[in-house]
């Protein structure tokens, strides 16, 4: 817990002097030298402007709005997903209510007559100057909902919590920890907007001409954040915290993961090949449905004690899941007879993968017979610690966690283990021999790593040579002059979301690729046309989203593929093999 303490505060810290927080700075530094109700000048005179110095050191305003965006960032960071989720609101309702909030608190700057408007709500608790000391406060409440993007390295706690519909001590303790942390530089800044206040007698003889420049600022920034307008500037600033951010976020994810299934991430690190003692094995729960089960029922761990039990995480559209599955289905095949139980935990990676209809076609597709539960809340990945797709645990006849394998790969020394089990469960047991499925895990070290095409995780853009990330928004795009090697670029009108990214008039997509076959994860209703070396393929997409190959080789390289899409097709990310 101390750690991750830590790592929000070193993290916030970091942030509040990075790229992403200049388009608040002025905001901030502004406001905090405006003094409380005052639309006149300081009566001239040493006693007057001495009065009027000790009022304004004595204002407690820039507190107030740096505690005002801690606060509310840490609510709307903890809990923002989870209501988005729960209600019918579009997925950047905080962001846009944010907004609107600071238009119209910086209306209210520039206009008494609607600051007195906005106050008559609070009239019978007390004065509460949008404009003063307690207005201070709102103002920071709004800047905080805008400042959600800035998270960094508790976008990890953001994950969890979205996905996982559950709150969890450390993610609040980090997320808190980052609040803290990224107010200190910030307050800073309004301080020193203070001391300029108090300081500069313009400042301070003309307070109400710079309470309507700072509302003009104010509205500026909701404007320019509406029209993403800051995003070129953060563009152009190099991002000086970046490798130390991503440092921290792997941290993050690393102390949120663990905890009461710390040994089973422990095992996962070791050797494979020989048994292992992971600690007893947690419950399978938080599942919404079954299917391949006794009329859709529930399985649980304590109802299989004597068997041997292979848990193993996965989802229909990740590929290399596709490619391990062949080899689970061969052993529960062959082993069930002999005690082998097998139960596929489907734990979605995208929203889509949370229904079910799609998931049982996924599982059709796949030939998979053995029992599987969909786990759309996370429960059973958090109480397995689990942060893979695909990855198995096996289980002994006693319950205890034997083996914890991450990835692809290795499917000889994992069936061996299982052997092992059943004969120290049934020793007089006669095992069929060992299955001869072709391993098809690829073995390039060079090939290109998933590449995500959404706002989120995108890092290969090479639209964007900064950071390769993208933005959410609708916008037209142009192929770069280059696209660097295991990078792409977008060219045409596209729509990027959270998840992905929706075609437009024109939208296409350039990849340079090292593999020997590229998939796109795609869904909606029309057509790919993936083009390579002069050769053009379509592919006709419909349904539910799926993994497509667009590319087949017989050997491993390097190329580009230039993909053309009917507009309203969702593409989600590419993976190679």
């Amino acid at each position: 817990m101390l750690t991750l303490i830590l790592i929000g505060l070193v993290g916030g810290l970091i942030t509040g002097v990075s790229p992403c927080v200049l388009p608040v700075l002025p905001v901030v530094f502004l406001s905090g030298g405006v003094k409380s109700g005052d639309s006149g000048g300081v009566k001239s005179g040493d006693a007057a402007g001495g009065q009027g110095n000790a009022a304004l050191r004595r204002s407690s305003r820039p507190y107030l709005i740096v505690a005002g965006l801690a606060i509310s960032f840490s609510i709307f960071t903890l809990l923002g997903t989870l209501i988005v989720s729960a209600l019918p609101l579009p997925d950047d309702f905080i962001r846009w209510a944010g907004l609107v909030a600071l238009v119209l608190l910086g209306i209210a700057m520039v206009f008494p007559k609607v600051q007195e408007i906005l106050e008559r709500p609070f009239a019978r608790i007390g004065q509460r100057q949008v404009n003063g000391e307690r207005g201070g406060f709102g103002l920071g409440l709004a800047l905080g909902a805008v400042y959600v993007p800035c998270a960094g390295p508790v976008l990890a706690a953001i994950t969890v919590a979205g996905a996982t519909h559950h709150i969890g001590l450390r993610t609040v303790a980090l997320t808190l920890a980052f609040a803290v942390g990224t107010a200190v530089p910030l307050l800073g800044f309004a301080l020193a907007g203070r001391a300029v206040a108090d300081r500069v007698r313009a400042f301070r003889e003309r307070q109400r001409a710079f309470s309507v420049i700072a509302g003009v600022v104010v509205i500026g920034l909701a404007v320019a954040l509406t029209f993403n307008v800051t995003d070129a500037l953060q563009r152009d600033v190099p991002d000086y915290t970046k490798s130390v951010n991503d440092a921290l976020n792997n941290s993050a994810s690393k102390y949120l993961r663990l905890g009461s299934a710390e040994p089973l991430q422990a095992c996962a690190q070791e050797p494979a090949d020989v048994l292992q003692n992971c600690g007893k094995a947690p419950k399978i729960a938080g599942i919404s449905s079954w299917f391949n089960t006794a009329g859709d029922g529930p399985v649980s761990i304590a109802g299989l004690k004597g068997k041997v039990v292979l848990i193993d995480f996965w989802a229909y559209s990740c590929i290399n899941c596709q490619r391990a599955i062949p080899h689970v289905e061969a052993w529960y095949s062959s082993y069930e007879a002999d005690g082998l139980v097998v139960i596929g935990v489907h734990t979605p990676e995208y929203a889509f993968e949370h229904v079910r209809s799609d998931v049982e076609a996924g599982a059709k597709r796949l030939h998979i017979t053995y029992p599987v539960a969909l786990d759309n809340d996370y429960g059973t990945w958090n109480n397995f610690g689990n942060d893979s797709w695909p990855a198995e645990y096996l289980i002994d006849s006693n319950g205890n966690v034997r083996h914890a394998g991450i990835g692809e790969g290795d499917y000889a020394g994992t069936e061996k283990l299982i052997r092992q089990l059943l004969s120290a469960a049934n020793p007089t047991a006669v095992l069929p021999k060992a299955t001869d499925v072709p391993d098809e895990t690829p073995q390039n070290p060079d090939q290109t790593q998933e590449t995500y095409l959404d706002s989120a995780r995108s890092q290969s853009n090479a639209n964007n040579p900064k950071d390769g990330s993208l933005a959410n928004g609708t916008r037209s795009y142009s192929y770069p002059s280059k696209i660097p090697a295991d990078e792409y670029g977008l060219t045409g009108t596209w729509t990027v979301g959270k998840e992905s990214i929706t075609a437009g008039a024109g939208a296409g997509i350039a990849l340079n690729y090292n593999a020997s076959d590229v998939y796109l994860d795609v869904g909606g209703s029309g057509t790919v046309t993936a083009t390579v070396n002069g050769k053009a393929t379509t592919f006709t997409i419909g349904g539910a989203p799926n993994i497509y190959t667009v590319v087949s080789l017989k050997a491993v390289g390097t190329g580009t593929v230039t993909l053309s899409f009917s507009p309203g097709l969702a593409a989600y990310s590419f993976t190679f093999g």
